[in-house]
């Protein structure tokens, strides 16, 4: 497999398998293994031989959306961002986040799943090896009328996927800025806060008598399984256990 100078950064995560992977136009004695990294920088090309299964995760980031990261990030000049390129690196923190990315995604929680893009991203810039920023410091929070338009736009779109570019774009801030902030004003992520109003309507609808997939759906749950897992994480009960309780 080659990839000839491509648009847009990849971060790859092995998951399973991975130990008939090399990389031709690099260290070939070299192999895969799960829980490794590999960053493509946009326009480097590289030269792949895959000989067995491997399961991973590829983020694919475009240049401007993480120029823009690093900008609001760390205060510094767009310019200035580097990205080296990697192969099969242990790197614990961003392997953490991207698995969090990737059962996100699978469990169709797409709010939490964009939280852990953004995070991915902050971490690879944090960390000692690839670059040791230090993220500017958080102050002040969310603007009153911000917080405000937020949560009105939670409860209103509770039934609907919420996604973490729509909530910044109240603010006027870039996502993981936003995320920041929210986290700084409400001591929780975005995905948390929603989580918790979303379990919190699902109880004062139990006290009627619609089928509990129906009340799934309404409170923006993907399933009845989806909200049984979350509502059992929230109150310690099965959705049919606290109805026959009320």
């Amino acid at each position: 497999m080659s990839y000839e100078r491509p648009n847009g950064h990849t971060f790859s995560l092995y998951l399973r398998g991975g130990a008939g992977t090399r990389r031709l136009d690099g260290s070939p004695a070299v192999r895969g293994r799960p829980g490794v990294l590999c960053i493509m920088p946009q326009e480097h090309s590289s030269e792949w031989e895959i000989t067995d299964f491997s399961q991973f995760v590829h983020l694919y980031v475009p240049d401007d959306q993480i120029r823009r990261m690093f900008a609001e990030t760390f205060d510094r000049d767009a310019r200035l961002m580097a990205l080296p390129e990697v192969t099969f690196a242990d790197a614990p923190a961003l392997a953490r986040t991207l698995r969090q990315m990737t059962q996100a995604i699978v469990a169709g929680s797409h709010l939490q799943a964009e939280e852990a893009m953004a995070q991915t991203i902050n971490d690879f810039f944090v960390d000692p090896r690839f670059g040791g920023m230090r993220p500017c410091a958080i102050s002040g929070g969310l603007a009153p009328h911000v917080r405000r338009r937020s949560l009105e736009y939670i409860e209103a779109n509770l039934g609907e996927t919420i996604r973490l570019q729509d909530l910044a774009a109240i603010g006027q801030l870039s996502a993981f800025h936003f995320q920041r902030m929210f986290r700084a004003s409400y001591g929780v992520s975005p995905h948390g806060w929603v989580a918790h109003r979303r379990v919190e309507r699902a109880k004062s609808m139990l006290s009627g008598m619609d089928p509990i997939a129906q009340i799934a759906s309404a409170c923006g749950f993907s399933s009845q399984s989806h909200m049984t897992r979350a509502f059992k994480l929230g109150t310690g009960a099965t959705p049919s256990a606290y109805r026959q309780r009320q």
